[in-house]
């Protein structure tokens, strides 16, 4: 019997798992996951970038916990020499037409009270010789690191601090009660008084298992990534986003210095048809048929359509994809950039179409349930990590404290 279970080894799960430790260090715990290592999926293949929050609705999970999140980050990794770089960025509008989009994301970044600067052209050059653009952001807040070697610190702390890390051990059943809930895995059986659900790309499942049924499905967007070559990596110092568009949910293609160094390019989005697919060919019947047999799929494709080809044609064409970068570095050529990995986000869509623009965590009878916690979630893990932790009731026995 644990007092708490942690489905999912990525890195809110393992944040998690340290904060329910600082708020009940005497509680017997674990954190189960079903790969044999940590950080395995959307934690260890994204673009490492430690978010501002600019570009969140102001009052929203997503804007306050990744600004408090980018701070927490920072800390800890100073705290345990983890390389980071609090680098900056620009976000660059191309033209005319984009300044006007450019304003009102400068406008939300000061109401999320973050320290941006809008750039001339001559003051934007200053930073990236070889941007195009006609006005821009900085964003000094906006930094890099390898989240994957943050996960695994915090797997080394919370195993250090005597939680049980359980990896290889997939969830196949879920009963819950008033009092306990009883996990079928794998390698075994366990209860648990209280179970935390932060599977990821699995969370609306180990929900439903657990009887919560809500209007809300995971749906898997590829986002597949080109590397610069090393001879060009002059072309960028640091990072360099384009203005997003309004309506549609994710930021663009743009260009991001590495912690190893190198400079990569991506992602675009694309409807992945598995939901641990990084590949372009990659297919699971089941996921295809959730997505597919889901009606707000429909709606949510019907409404982005031309977003969706454009994304489609990035992903099967090179040339497209080199076109949009080109929009922002005219001198990087279709013989400079090379295919590296793909990560695939984990996005929750209502029955309605609409996309879930926040973090959606909901309690069920001895459980709660992270389920949508995409970009900025690695930034604000620890936050989040901090939030689940209050929300989530003490136990001793099978009493309830507070």
């Amino acid at each position: 019997m644990y007092d708490y279970l942690v489905i999912g080894g990525g890195i809110v799960g393992l944040s998690t798992a340290l904060s329910l430790h600082k708020k009940y260090p005497d509680a017997k715990m674990a954190v189960v996951e079903k790969e044999n290592h940590w950080a395995s999926h959307q934690t260890g293949r994204n673009s490492g970038v430690i978010h501002s929050g600019i570009y969140y609705k102001p009052g929203s999970m997503k804007a306050a916990l990744a600004k408090k999140g980018s701070q927490s980050m920072v800390h800890f990794c100073q705290e345990y020499g983890i390389p980071h770089d609090v680098c900056g960025k620009v976000i660059v509008a191309v033209d005319e037409t984009e300044k006007e989009n450019l304003s009102k994301l400068y406008d939300r970044g000061l109401q999320n009270e973050l320290d941006v600067t809008k750039l001339s052209r001559s003051e934007l050059l200053e930073i990236e010789p070889y941007v195009n653009g006609v006005e821009g952001i900085r964003v000094p807040s906006t930094g890099i690191v390898d989240y994957k070697k943050v996960t695994e610190k915090l797997a080394d702390i919370v195993q250090s601090l005597g939680v049980d890390l359980l990896s290889s051990t997939k969830v196949t059943n879920i009963e819950e009660d008033e009092t306990e809930a009883v996990v079928d895995t794998t390698r075994g059986t366990f209860k648990a008084r209280f179970l935390v659900n932060c599977a990821g790309l699995h969370s609306d499942r180990m929900a439903k298992l657990a009887g919560m049924y809500t209007d809300v499905k995971i749906v898997p967007f590829r986002g597949e990534y080109f590397e610069i070559k090393k001879e060009k990596s002059y072309l960028v110092n640091n990072l360099i986003y384009p203005v997003p568009n309004p309506d549609f949910p994710f930021l663009g293609v743009h260009l991001t210095r590495m912690m190893s160094g190198g400079i990569h390019a991506g992602p675009n989005a694309v409807l992945s048809l598995k939901r641990e697919g990084y590949n372009k060919l990659s297919f699971d019947l089941k996921d295809t048929l959730d997505v597919l047999t889901f009606d707000g799929f429909w709606k949510m494709a019907a409404s982005n359509m031309k977003e969706g080809v454009k994304e489609m044609k990035r992903s099967f064409h090179k040339k497209s994809f080199v076109r949009s970068l080109q929009r922002l570095v005219p001198e990087i050529q279709e013989g400079d950039v090379i295919p590296t990995h793909a990560g695939v986000r984990a996005q929750a869509l209502l029955k309605d179409g609409k996309l879930v623009d926040d973090f959606f965590v909901f309690p069920g009878k001895r459980s709660i349930h992270v389920c949508n916690a995409p970009s900025p979630a690695a930034t604000a893990s620890l936050e989040i990590g901090k939030v689940i932790a209050d929300k989530v009731p003490g136990v001793r026995k099978s009493k309830l404290y507070t």
